[in-house]
């Protein structure tokens, strides 16, 4: 069942999603060839507590560690590594965070210093996925309306759209109904309705669509062993619009930073 939050349960999420975006600016400025995942994932533990905040990850369905970090090849549902990131990687850092009873939950795919022109290229269309599956959140529309855009964007381009893993609703609980599909047709799934809370996240392959999951039990990779990018957004209901709570603006200032050093 559907959970629609009141305008008063918004606002303790935007806080939620407004730490996760926080933590995800923070991390921007440390991601650099030869700083391991693990380091990351410490920093973000201690910059999350230190904000009254526990990590939303970590002993979710006992995930061991605080954020999911996805090298490469690797879709979602990373564990952080000791191997340190090297020149030309990317990773996908999803954060979760659970603050006055509520959730926040958002990912963005970092450039590991300089990296291909076609990679970059994934990271853009995969973050105008997101965007346009933003736009088709309002209460005219049905959760396939959001699906559609995702998938019709990312197949123009051709790449594949992972079927597995879908974005979901969000409140109290990480995950709540309903799913959110990154593929589907137009018209289809549930209404959307005011007060409707969900993480919209696209996972976008560059190769095929196809996913499997590596022995440790958690991280899902790309059949073809090529990219993947992931990004996400908190998204709610308000006055029939999409209000999205997170923003990527503290990673994008931290990077703008970086690069005009």
């Amino acid at each position: 069942m559907i959970q629609y939050k009141t305008a008063e349960e918004i606002e303790l999420m935007r806080i939620s999603a407004q730490l996760v975006s926080r933590t995800l600016g923070m991390l921007a400025k440390e991601v650099q060839p030869g700083v391991t995942p693990l380091h990351l994932d410490k920093l973000a533990e201690e910059f999350i507590r230190d904000h009254g905040a526990i990590p939303g990850f970590l002993g979710l369905y006992d995930f061991p560690n605080s954020l999911c970090m996805s090298l490469n090849e690797q879709v979602v549902h990373g564990i952080p590594s000791g191997k340190p990131l090297a020149e030309g990687d990317i990773i996908s850092i999803d954060c979760g965070v659970l603050k006055n009873g509520y959730y926040g939950d958002q990912a963005y795919t970092f450039m590991v210093g300089e990296v291909s022109d076609e990679i970059k290229k994934l990271l853009r269309v995969t973050k105008e996925c997101l965007t346009l599956g933003i736009e088709q959140a309002t209460s005219s529309n049905r959760i396939g309306d959001i699906s559609f855009a995702i998938q019709a964007h990312a197949e123009a381009n051709g790449y594949g759209v992972v079927r597995e893993l879908v974005g979901h609703g969000l409140g109290k609980k990480m995950h709540e109904s309903p799913e959110v599909p990154n593929y589907g047709r137009r018209g289809s799934g549930p209404k959307i309705k005011e007060g409707l809370v969900i993480a919209i996240e696209p996972m976008i392959n560059m190769g095929t669509r196809r996913v499997k999951q590596l022995r440790d039990g958690w991280t899902i990779i790309t059949a073809d062993n090529r990219p993947s990018a992931h990004y996400e957004h908190d998204v709610a209901i308000v006055d029939g619009k999409p209000d999205v709570l997170t923003t990527f603006d503290f990673v994008e200032e931290a990077l703008g930073v970086l690069q005009s050093n």
